[in-house]
């Protein structure tokens, strides 16, 4: 009887909360991973978390440049709610993500999470919009949008490295900082729930190749670099996946972290995007479409290929219904662990974007395999099942289903406005134009 006994005890045991590892690459394209098609850039520790998880191939960053979808991540909801839709410059001071805003990490946190940011923050640089103002117990990594690898400065001189809310000084190339940083956080924390976060700054430019510490970069030769420099940078990213991954089978926590890969946004000059047109700045698919992986060992299965419609805001979801979490406001995310388990069926999404800049105005739909783009003063339909690079332009024959997006964009955007209206130290974001996105 006493093993029965014993075996019942340990079945009515509450599940401890799984642990969550969020890498978000930046500026990566969509055909840069191993395991999405790459051939000249080797991936080998992401592609196994794909054959290990589950593969995403219809898988969307809510924005086309980096804030916006960070912004979208950490909120679940749609960033044009908040104002933020646009990469934030050094300029938008007074601008930011807000403390009144309810976060994940502050959602996890009250869970009872240890929780931390290592990498790239880029939406605010006051104290009330840093990351310790949204509920991460610990902070390291640039506050803006980019950096220099080695100094860390950005290309005006000024210092963008931060431990907390202060500035300070390390060296070292910052990929491997951010993963160590990564690696030490699981040692400390191994025996209590965490959230990580892991917004590397690589691969968007300075385009510095690792161990190469005397290339240092100027206003000049900011934004030089060659694809085989990218791909160091790359699979430099690679490694570090790869030892966050170790460090998880070290403490036998693979069975009770859900680890997620994914991208900021489109690929940039040096990426391939293959087989979709456009790239980061654009609402074509290039600029949008990315890669995501979810592994979570016994509850998702492995080497499983989803092409399930989904957004950077449905990770958000996804992560509190997996730490149990309620969160106290609806979320214009969605739990995606039911679908991808396979136990729901997949379900038809309503997708929208929108950029809206002085010298580029974008709104795009997808529902189903329908994509409706006005670009400019064009509307544009297209057929993403048949025509994933977006050729063949389908308006002409279907005007009564371009109507009909037209108008659900139309709704969206008077929704989204009146929210963003809280939030009037954000207007400016944006204003500077395109500037050196697709540089």
């Amino acid at each position: 009887m006493l093993p029965a006994l014993m075996a019942a005890v340990f079945a009515a045991a509450p599940v401890p909360p799984p642990n969550v590892v969020l890498v978000l690459i930046d500026d990566m394209g969509y055909a840069d991973l191993g395991s999405y098609g790459a051939r000249d850039i080797r991936t080998p520790h992401i592609d196994r978390l794909a054959r290990q998880g589950v593969r995403l191939t219809d898988f969307y960053s809510n924005g086309p440049v980096c804030s916006p979808t960070r912004a979208a991540l950490l909120t679940g909801r749609y960033q044009q709610r908040v104002g933020i839709e646009w990469a934030m410059m050094p300029t938008d001071r007074d601008a930011g993500l807000p403390r009144s805003e309810i976060t994940l990490p502050r959602m996890l946190k009250d869970a009872g999470y240890r929780t931390a940011i290592f990498g790239k923050w880029h939406l605010g640089y006051k104290p009330d919009f840093m990351p310790k103002a949204h509920g991460f117990d610990e902070y390291f990594g640039i506050i803006g949008g980019n950096a220099d690898m080695y100094s860390h400065l950005y290309r005006t001189g000024a210092n963008e490295l931060f431990e907390g809310d202060d500035p300070v000084k390390r060296p070292g190339y910052l990929t491997d900082l951010i993963t160590d940083r990564g690696v030490a956080f699981i040692d400390k924390n191994a025996d209590n729930p965490f959230f990580l976060y892991l917004p590397y700054n690589a691969v968007h430019w300075p385009f510095q190749v690792p161990d190469k510490p005397s290339d240092v970069r100027t206003m000049e030769t900011w934004y030089d670099g060659t694809r085989a420099d990218y791909a160091k940078m790359l699979e430099r990213l690679d490694a570090g996946v790869g030892k966050i991954v170790a460090a998880l089978d070290r403490h036998k926590l693979a069975n009770r972290t859900l680890v997620i890969v994914t991208d900021d946004n489109g690929g940039e000059r040096l990426s391939r995007n293959t087989p979709f047109s456009g790239a980061k700045g654009t609402l074509r698919e290039g600029g949008i479409r990315v890669p995501c992986i979810l592994r979570w060992t016994g509850r998702l299965p492995a080497g499983r290929t989803s092409r399930q419609a989904a957004a950077s805001m449905d990770l958000t979801a996804t992560i509190l219904a997996a730490a149990g979490v309620t969160p106290p406001r609806p979320l214009d995310g969605r739990d995606l662990l039911p679908l991808l388990a396979g136990k729901r069926p997949p379900l038809e999404r309503s997708l929208f974007w929108r950029v809206k800049l002085p010298d580029r105005r974008q709104q795009a739909m997808r529902r189903g395999s329908w994509k409706y783009l006005h670009d400019g003063k064009a509307d544009l339909l297209f057929d993403l099942a048949r025509d994933p690079g977006e050729k063949k332009d389908l308006a002409a024959a279907e005007p009564a289903r371009v109507a009909e997006m037209k108008g659900l964009v139309a709704i969206w955007q008077k929704q989204m406005d009146a929210d963003a209206a809280r939030f009037p130290m954000n207007e400016r974001i944006g204003l500077q134009g395109i500037g050196p996105v697709t540089k």
